[in-house]
This record gives structure tokens, sequence and C-alpha cells, in this order.
């Protein structure tokens, strides 16, 4: 048998694409190479899956940064109402309790993959799990198949939607990085991202116990001072995490391969700058400092902040020294953190870098290599933050993919 479309790997994009083709008429095989279908998808979001989001295509695409209009003919083509709509027609509704993430309404993943198989299967879609794809076949020119560690496959289209190297455990092995490197297609550097990240500083340690709202966080090297990022921050026995550090980390991680350590910055304060922090502190006089600067901070964090400074908790802020006064406004304003190092991809949700989106059709997802191969999803060189982008985009370029446009 020719199949007219194989596609490699079961997650969003590919089940996507195959879902697509398949009802084009397309005959479609889908390969897994572990034993069940979208193991990787069951554990996103904690495991509640955030499908998407409701921000506009143009404001979404800008959060992707500088490779972001790629994703436009793939947005045009299945945008999030969409995507709500498709899985509202597999009998999967969905809803956005904080009026920007969607998710389905269980808020279990499994509710996300039964949807997609149901319909896979529905579609008569041929599913082969247990098939590691070793080698891509062409004639040169055009796709003739594959070879898996067991079997071979002839068809006519392939997609490669096998995801990136995030949760090795899951499966993911840089397969279709290898297979577009095979074909000739480049790979730009990898990185893992959407992470915790490890700090220099030990004091983290002692301020475990509360989430901090409303962070801002900035590299400070003068090159990178642009790179920025917001959110709730959880400090932990090694250093940071929370959702401003998964954003965060996708900028983090790459530096981190050119310098040994990334100095950052921290507004704490829900931005107040030093101007406001000085009023602040002053307007509570009576109080001793440390009672005063837990009007802004846990107790935890504000013990630590007054040992940096070097002050004393028990005196009131007009009563510090003014060296002290100044250290410690400085402190409030910007809190000063060094990342060391990451765990790697063990601890990675998404991967950075991937197939070089130049030698990609963005109206297609085609190949501008070889004819007949298509790319969807994280193997591709985008990624964005947390809050249902990434998911969007699979899904999206799973679908435009599976439309087999060339």
């Amino acid at each position: 048998m020719i199949y007219d479309l194989i596609v490699i790997g079961s997650g969003a994009a590919g089940s996507m694409a195959a879902i697509t083709a398949a009802r084009e008429g397309k005959k479609v095989l889908l390969l897994e190479k572990l034993p069940k279908l979208s193991t990787k998808l069951k554990a996103t979001g904690g495991g509640r899956c955030n499908l998407t989001n409701t921000l506009s295509n143009d404001v979404f695409m800008q959060k992707f940064g500088r490779n972001g209009k790629f994703m436009m003919q793939a947005l045009s083509a299945l945008n999030s109402a969409d995507l709500v709509e498709f899985f509202s027609q597999l009998g999967v509704e969905t809803h956005s309790p904080d009026g920007f993430r969607i998710f389905p309404t269980t808020h279990n993943a499994q509710t996300i993959l039964d949807g997609l198989e149901k319909e896979l299967r529905a579609l008569h879609v041929d599913i082969e799990c247990n098939q590691k794809v070793i080698s891509i076949e062409t004639d040169n020119e055009h796709i003739t198949g594959l070879t898996t560690l067991t079997s071979s496959f002839n068809a006519k289209n392939i997609i490669i939607a096998t995801g990136g190297l995030g949760y090795p455990k899951l499966g993911a092995e840089g397969d279709g990085h290898k297979l577009a490197k095979a074909l000739h297609h480049k790979i730009t550097e990898l990185h893992p991202a959407m992470m915790p990240l490890i700090t220099k500083e030990s004091w983290v340690e002692n301020c475990r116990a509360d989430t901090i709202a409303k962070v801002e966080m900035k590299v400070d090297i003068k090159k990178y001072k642009n790179l920025k990022a917001f959110g709730d921050l959880i400090f932990t026995k090694t250093g940071i995490r929370g959702p401003v550090v998964l954003d965060f980390a996708r900028e983090i991680t790459p530096l981190l391969s050119k310098y040994d350590e990334v100095p950052i910055l921290m507004n704490l304060t829900k931005g107040k700058d030093e101007d406001s922090l000085i009023k602040h502190l002053k307007s509570n006089s009576t109080l001793s400092l440390l009672e005063n600067i837990k009007t802004l901070l846990p107790e935890a964090l504000s013990r630590e902040i007054i040992l940096l400074a070097k002050a004393d908790e028990g005196l009131s802020f007009s009563a510090q020294k003014g060296e002290v006064r100044n250290q410690l406004i400085k402190l409030l304003a910007w809190t000063p953190l060094t990342i060391s190092s990451h765990e790697g991809f063990k601890m990675a949700m998404i991967t950075r870098g991937g197939v070089s989106l130049k030698e990609i059709k963005a109206e297609s997802m085609a190949s501008k290599r070889i004819k007949g191969l298509y790319f969807c999803g994280e193997v591709m060189d985008l990624d964005g933050p947390c809050g249902g982008y990434n998911l969007q985009w699979s899904f999206s370029s799973g679908y435009l993919a599976g439309k087999l446009l060339g």
C-alpha cells in the first residue's frame, strides 16, 4: 500500500495533521514510537491541558518574538476560536476561567486525548504504536516512504511532528531533528526552555513558603537589557520557578551557553520604583524596618532583603544609616540574582530551536528542499511562553500541514 500521508508523532500537532488529512479524504498512517498515543500531551499544563488563549492573532504572534510572523498563515487557517469549535465538534467542551487561558471544562488532558483518538479512529486513520522511525526515503526530489525499526511503509507525503527534546522520559529524543538533518535541513541550536532555574545565591532557600505576585524580571547584561518577563515567582531550595521563570527560561538558557552566569534583576514590589518605595517606607516611620517591609513582601523575603542591605530589622527606616537606606531602596526596587545553571532537557517543557524556518514554507509547512515533506509543532524553530501558546501553535501548524498544500 502507498499511503497519501504518514505522520510521525501523535502529539497535538501530529494528531491534528492526521485528522485534517483524513477529513480531506486522504489515506493516512499515524506512527508513534511509544506504546500509547500523545503521552506528552497528557502532561501539558500540569495535566490540565491549557489548549490556547483568548488573544488576537497579532498579539499572539508578538509573544513568539522575531519569528512570530511565520505563524500568520497557520493561525489564519486555525485560530483559537476555530480550535475551541474543533474540540466542541469532538464533544470536548472548553472554558476560560480567568478570561485568558482556555482549558477543557474537565481540566483533564485525558479528555483531549480521548477526543482526538476517537476522531482518528472514526476517520479510519491507521495507527501503529511502538514504531520508531529510523529513516525517511526519497528519490532525491520527492518523498517515497520511511523505515522503522521493524517495518517499512510507502507514502507520497510525510509530516514530521515529533516535538523537541523536552521531557525525554516521555519519549523526546530529537528524532525529528535527526530525520530532518539527514534530509539536509538545517537544525538551529537547541536549548531547554520553560523550566526552573538554579541560582548562585543560597538565600532563596529561606523564601520557599510564598508566591510573589506580579514580578518583573530582566537580564542585567547591557547587550540583553531588553529581555524581560512578568508573572508570579516562586523561590525553591536551589533557585526559582513559577510562571515568570518558565517564560524567562527560554531567554536565559541560550545565554548560559555563552556566559558562565547570567545576572538578573527582579522587581518584587509590584512595580514600585525607588521614589515610591522611599515614600512608602517613610509613611510607616513608626514601624520597625521588618514590620515596614512586611507591608510590601512576605516576612521571610523581607528578612533576606534586610540582610542583603546589612540593615537593622529592629530600627525604623529613618533610623538606619544613610548608605544602608540607599542600599535597601535599591534592593527593593531591583533585587539581584545570578542564574548559574539549569537541569537540562529532563525538566524542560519545550525546546528552543529546531528545524530552520528559512527552509519551510509558511503557507503550507512544506519543506523547501524535499517535495512531500512537511513539519509541524515543536520540531520547528519556534517556541512561545506558557499560557496555551505552544499548544495552539502545534494544532494550527498541524492543521495547515495536514492540508498537504505543497
